[in-house]
């Protein structure tokens, strides 16, 4: 992990974290540091969301073909009108000089190299993204 990762991972020190991670996760194929960017991505957008205040919950399943990794928080949501633009490079919703609109669409472009796939839900005090990666030797 870089050190810019650790900076901004620390933040959530003060974050109570819920963790709920399944023991019998299979292997993905997949690049350790682009995966640790699509972690330290989504979880800095969700202590950003709550301001630091709330409950990040982390949660690792599968199904059949892929291995399902949520992150989530109980912050104020993703308003509905902003939601479809998410993704969009250089898009945010933080203040000027705040955020760059990247982090989400590097998460997306990353999620996608590997044949994966990324999407959310969010309402006021529950926001989820869910990254789903195959299993190795699957693709979804």
């Amino acid at each position: 992990m870089s050190h810019l990762d650790w900076y901004k991972l620390s933040r959530a020190i003060h974050v109570p974290v819920e963790r709920v991670f399944a023991l019998d996760l299979p292997r993905v194929t997949a690049n350790d540091i682009e995966l640790n960017q699509v972690w330290t991505n989504l979880i800095d957008n969700a202590v950003d969301a709550m301001n630091n205040k709330g409950v990040l919950t982390i949660r690792t399943t599968r199904n059949a073909d892929s291995v399902i990794v949520e992150i989530g928080d109980n912050g104020p949501g993703i308003p509905k009108n902003l939601q479809s633009h998410i993704f969009e490079r250089f898009f945010t919703t933080k203040p000027v000089g705040q955020g760059t609109g990247l982090a989400l669409a590097a998460a997306r472009r990353i999620v996608r190299k590997l044949k994966g796939r990324i999407f959310f839900a969010s309402v006021p005090g529950d926001t989820r993204f869910q990254v789903r990666i195959p299993i190795a030797g699957k693709a979804e």
